[in-house]
């Protein structure tokens, strides 16, 4: 069973937490990551500017997504940093062109799951995925969260990230900040849970 991690990340934090979300898939029995990245669509001159095509580097070896990827996954696990309390425009842009795939009902019955970063606490996480998950119904898919099974997300000893809409981390303004030891293993738990449920809709 194919476990698909489709992401977009900037300077690095979503990829971070995509790479945990993979090892929470490989955790599970019969279950196979897919790490997968969206086309981006900001200009070079643009990239190079922000910084963000020299962290980019770091991954640019992770195939860009397709629609046929989507098609083939057995479940989808999207992860997008938030912009304004929203997903990013790469995933926007990347998630507005699965219309043939809705036509065709093609993702109906799939497993689908968000996780997100933000520069802040209350930075719109929870609003991000809340939203994205307007999508992955139209599309007719399972959405799949975070349990409070995962007690990371309840604890008050540490700033974290992570909800039970998923898993997130905290950026701090500058960027200063990588995903914490919680914060991936909220990741972690989250993939293994939605791969689980995953084999479930297959059988």
């Amino acid at each position: 069973m194919k476990i698909t991690v489709i992401f977009y990340s900037a300077y690095g934090h979503i990829y971070r937490l995509a790479t945990a979300i993979a090892e929470g898939v490989a955790e599970v029995k019969g279950a196979e990551p897919v790490l997968l990245r969206v086309p981006e669509t900001l200009p070079a001159a643009v990239l190079e500017q922000a910084g963000i095509a020299a962290a980019q580097k770091a991954f640019a070896q992770i195939p860009v997504a397709t629609l046929d990827d989507l098609e083939k996954a057995d479940a989808i696990i999207f992860g997008t940093p938030t912009r304004l309390g929203n997903m990013c425009a790469q995933m926007r842009a990347f998630l507005d062109s699965t219309g043939p795939l809705w036509s065709k009902g093609a993702l109906v019955g799939k497993a689908g799951s968000v996780f997100t970063s933000s520069a802040t606490q209350h930075g719109g996480q929870e609003s991000t995925i809340l939203s994205f998950h307007t999508t992955l119904l139209h599309q007719g898919m399972v959405v799949v969260g975070l349990p409070y099974a995962f007690a990371g997300q309840m604890g008050i000893t540490e700033i974290t990230g992570c909800s039970p809409y998923g898993a997130s981390t905290i950026t701090g303004g500058q960027g200063e900040r990588m995903p914490s030891e919680n914060e991936l293993a909220g990741a972690r738990y989250q993939a293994a849970y939605a791969s689980r449920i995953a084999l479930k809709l297959k059988e």
